[in-house]
């Protein structure tokens, strides 16, 4: 006796006899991935304003270790990492909201950050790598997200 199947069975998309596709969605790692990304930048975010804020509040906290060719004063190091901070804290909250911008501009702004936070490295080397770290991270979650497929 075969058995038939039922009219209220989900049928996969391509018909009856396909096999049934994996959606990212689906997954949940992938999706507990970008949500784990989304609170790495917010944290990664408020980290890079207080880092900012440091260096221009006092040039006493950051001393340069040797000789680097890519020389700026603190306070222009730390400008740039509270803008870059702002940035990311904002469009990380966008992507734990789940904004369509947000994984784009993540992407765009946590790339800027990974740099910058290389530029950063003779002021405070465990500190930018430990940030490159996460950087590299977010990026490849926010990278390998692919879109359900409706």
């Amino acid at each position: 006796m075969s058995q038939a199947a039922h009219p209220t069975d989900p049928t996969p998309p391509g018909g009856p006899g396909s096999p049934r596709q994996p959606t990212a969605r689906s997954s949940g790692w992938v999706t507990g991935g970008v949500t784990f990304a989304g609170v790495l930048m917010v944290c990664s975010g408020i980290l890079a304003l207080l880092q900012g804020i440091a260096a221009v509040a006092g040039d006493d906290v950051y001393f340069r270790i040797g000789a680097y060719i890519y020389k700026m004063s603190l306070t222009g190091w730390g400008t740039i990492h509270i803008v870059i901070g702002a940035l990311v804290l904002v469009t990380g909250v966008g992507l734990l909201m789940d904004m369509a911008w947000a994984r784009f501009a993540g992407l765009f702004l946590v790339a800027l950050s990974l740099i910058a936070q290389f530029l950063f490295l003779p002021y405070a080397p465990v500190w930018s790598l430990i940030l490159m770290v996460i950087d590299v991270f977010v990026i490849w979650a926010l990278a390998t997200r692919q879109e359900t497929v409706r």
